[in-house]
């Protein structure tokens, strides 16, 4: 739950800055001059002039980068404790598929709340990231292979 909190603020805090950078281009950006009055209101500024066109253009440009930073961010994050997960380790191979694999990178926790595996060969479409959660002993694990080596 914590996870998907994180992601909901950081999302809304992108989109208040959007928002506040938008704001500030229309507050800040210089009033045409005033149309005859025979021609009625004056019509809005987007689509009617070019300059704050692409301003707001770029504007929203920049949000979708926010947007797009943010998510490639968090689904490299641990589910439990929110760090980053560290140590990518590369397995399989592209050309040993059937000795070795199909290729993929793992990432684990720095406290070792879980391992994160990425496929790198997409196939049938886009395949979800699998998250693997471990114990909380994390030398359970370690002690298991000691003694399989023995």
């Amino acid at each position: 739950m914590k996870y998907w909190l994180y992601l909901l603020a950081k999302l809304a805090a992108a989109a208040g800055a959007v928002c506040l950078l938008q704001f500030a281009l229309v507050y800040f950006y210089p009033e045409p001059p005033p149309p005859l009055p025979r021609f009625g209101p004056p019509p809005p500024l987007f689509l009617h002039d070019m300059l704050f066109t692409f301003a707001t253009l770029g504007v929203w440009l920049i949000g979708a980068g926010l947007f797009s930073v943010i998510l490639s961010d968090h689904r490299r994050r641990c589910r439990t404790c929110l760090r980053r997960l560290i140590m990518p380790i590369n397995s399989g191979s592209w050309g040993h598929m059937v000795i070795f694999g199909r290729p993929r990178t793992e990432l684990i926790c720095p406290f070792g709340h879980g391992t994160l595996s990425i496929e790198e060969l997409q196939i049938t479409g886009r395949q979800m990231a699998d998250w693997q959660p471990h114990d909380d002993n994390i030398w359970k694990e370690l002690e298991s292979y000691n003694q399989a080596r023995r």
